[in-house]
């Protein structure tokens, strides 16, 4: 977890904030709220070796642990996988805060209002927030969409940094970052996801190389499209499954078929063996995709 103050310099009153879960993305969310000149500690409580050294890298002060560092909070910024994110509100909501929540997952926007009724239960309110892009190494990289009452105040988190934060109009709804997200990445992860099942389905039928032949000869750029979906998005499928889900959520609420994710989901199911394995060979990916029973 992370702690910031907003400076009068920002256009915002002096306060402290806090960025829960310094992992891969939350440790670049660190990071720019530091490069903008902004004060952040973590909680270290409970935490393994690797996040501590994320934590170390983004330039974090150690804050101890949750109770404590909430204590003092003003803002809390949560970055966690999207099936935590409403569990992790509710653990705030327990601790009596009553400042404001900016969730930064990929939830649908059902799930934001959940979140922002745990929070506002509490006394606290709530801003919506979309991540945009990968962890963030410059600016231009990714953008973190806001909505909500408390948005612009946010934005001024990162200022001049590698994060490129956005306020959204408020006539799109204190959910709209939420939903901007489900929308962008419904085409982006699932058109991986489908690429993938399409060369799996190939392989599982012993057609794989005449597939990757023809895309040579009529979809040029395909069969590397495919290798680079396989190698991209394997250590990470962990955290897409519940991701899909939300998307499939998301379409259902807004009277859209919802089987092209939740098939997505179940494929990405397929590849949690594969986390945090950034080595991962396409050949692999795709033997775990299909399974044992391929060409049976």
């Amino acid at each position: 977890m992370v702690g910031v103050t907003i400076h009068a310099s920002n256009g915002v009153e002096t306060m402290t904030v806090l960025l829960l879960n310094p992992g891969q993305m939350g440790e670049r969310v660190g990071f720019a709220a530091v490069s903008s000149g902004v004060d952040v500690t973590w909680a270290s409580a409970g935490r393994g070796a690797a996040t501590r050294e994320r934590a170390m890298r983004a330039g974090l002060r150690d804050a101890g642990t949750l109770a404590s560092a909430l204590a003092s909070a003003e803002v809390v910024l949560s970055v966690v996988p999207p099936h935590a994110a409403l569990v992790t509100a509710q653990q705030v909501a327990a601790q009596g805060f009553a400042g404001v929540y900016v969730d930064m997952n990929a939830v649908s926007p059902q799930t934001g209002s959940s979140v922002a009724a745990a929070l506002e239960a509490s006394g606290g309110s709530y801003v919506d927030g979309g991540i945009i892009g990968p962890p963030p190494s410059k600016r231009g990289d990714t953008r973190l969409y806001l909505a909500g009452p408390a948005a612009r105040q946010v934005a001024g988190l990162f200022e001049n940094s590698v994060m490129d934060a956005r306020v959204l109009d408020e006539l799109a709804g204190s959910t709209a970052a939420s939903a901007l997200k489900m929308a962008y990445a419904g085409w982006t992860k699932a058109s991986s996801a489908l690429l993938m099942n399409v060369r799996a389905l190939a392989r599982a039928n012993n057609v794989e190389q005449a597939l990757l032949d023809e895309w040579d000869i009529s979809q040029p750029g395909t069969q590397a499209r495919s290798a680079k979906a396989a190698t991209a998005n394997a250590f990470k499928a962990w955290r897409f499954i519940g991701e899909m889900q939300e998307i499939a959520a998301t379409m259902e609420a807004s009277g859209l078929p919802d089987g092209f994710h939740l098939g997505a989901a179940d494929l990405y199911r397929r590849l949690e063996g594969f986390k945090d394995d950034m080595q991962a060979e396409p050949e692999a990916v795709y033997a775990a995709i299909v399974g044992p029973t391929a060409g049976s």
